[in-house]
């Protein structure tokens, strides 16, 4: 089974998020707007309910998510997505690395960069004539996020949420 971990920010961010999405976004119609805590992973079906447990007592040391959504960037070279740029913060960072530290199945792939997609699977000459012009609209959106989510992956491709965790600690 395959499992992430995941923030959803508020449905004004994702509405914004998905003006773009819906263009842009090869995903638009399998998750909506989310920021990755702790990337895909494989699981057996026996494992779910200690993936959860820990999931929650990490979620018993945190507090809400206070996130800063502050431009638009993109991860060209390496690949052609462009995304709304979430400021890391120390909270950001210790969750994404207790996430790993205790769930202890792999290993990051890549820098945590916190953000959320807007566009992905763009040619370079689509990449080339749309990101300019979002990076000019730009982003500059501050909000709270007070759950996270564990979510698994449907045969068609698409994520649903396994479970939802209120962020109740004091970190």
């Amino acid at each position: 089974m395959k499992l992430s971990v995941v923030a959803f920010p508020s449905k004004k961010l994702q509405d914004l998020a998905n003006t773009y999405r819906k263009r842009y976004d090869s995903h638009y119609s399998k998750i909506t707007p989310y920021i990755t805590l702790k990337e895909a992973f494989e699981v057996d079906e026996s494992q779910i309910e200690s993936v959860s447990n820990t999931i929650k007592s990490i979620t018993n040391k945190y507090g809400p998510l206070k996130i800063h959504a502050s431009k638009v960037s993109s991860f060209f070279p390496t690949t052609n997505v462009i995304y709304f740029k979430i400021e890391l913060t120390d909270q950001l960072q210790n969750i994404h690395d207790d996430l790993y530290k205790e769930i202890n199945i792999d290993e990051p792939k890549h820098v945590f960069i916190p953000h959320i997609t807007i566009g992905r699977d763009l040619t370079e000459t689509e990449h080339d004539d749309i990101y300019p012009q979002l990076r000019m609209i730009g982003i500059d959106e501050k909000e709270e996020i007070d759950r996270i989510h564990l979510i698994y992956q449907l045969e068609d491709g698409s994520w649903t949420t396994y479970e939802t965790y209120k962020l109740t600690g004091e970190l």
